[in-house]
């Protein structure tokens, strides 16, 4: 057994923010699919970044982002695009936030005939997958669900969905536990998971 698997995930660090992230929110199953689509599109913008980096700048992001509701962003023009830009607030990235008002009309869509949650989660077989990494060195990057998951959106029109990208977003929102087993969140998540149903 190596020493990663006797407490909890290493990841967070001794950053406060972190450690409540962790503690609160990471790989808890989430089924709403406003919250589903934030997370997406905050993992777009984290790829290339660290987490910590983006979740510092987040509740900015919603604040900007109409609370990331899909409509709105769905609607923004080109002038909201270079303020935008302008904004220290958030990541400036023209093409990550091209990408976020494409993924909301993709969203909008795919809502017409389903909850996004329900397309999520039908690539792990509807129920939240629990791993049992000892060593943060198994815990893959991505896997074939998350594979399938990027070429599907990629191929509704969303962007900066890549696999590795979306096996980030199954971790933090539950389809996934990947908290170690010597971890006491990966208990709590898991039984979470007992009782979650995936939205139709």
């Amino acid at each position: 057994m190596t020493a990663d698997a006797e407490g909890p995930c290493p990841w967070p660090g001794d950053d406060a923010q972190y450690i409540t992230y962790h503690d609160t929110e990471w790989g808890v199953p989430n089924g709403d699919d406003r919250a589903l689509f934030e997370k997406m599109v905050l993992e777009g913008f984290q790829a290339g970044l660290s987490w910590i980096t983006i979740l510092r700048k987040r509740d900015h992001f919603r604040e900007v982002f109409d609370g990331f509701d899909p409509e709105r962003i769905a609607g923004y023009r080109p002038a909201k695009v270079d303020k935008l830009m302008a904004d220290p607030g958030i990541v400036r990235n023209r093409a990550k936030i091209e990408a976020t008002i494409d993924n909301a009309k993709a969203f909008l869509v795919v809502q017409e005939r389903r909850s996004f949650a329900g397309l999520l989660w039908s690539f792990i077989g509807d129920a939240p997958h629990q791993n049992t990494w000892r060593s943060m060195a198994e815990v893959p990057a991505v896997t074939d669900a998350s594979k399938a998951l990027s070429g599907d959106l990629k191929k509704r029109g969303f962007r900066f969905v890549g696999p590795t990208t979306m096996y980030a977003l199954m971790q933090a929102t539950g389809m996934v536990n990947d908290h170690l087993v010597g971890c006491p969140r990966r208990a709590a998540c898991a039984k979470l998971a007992e009782k979650f149903v995936v939205p139709t």
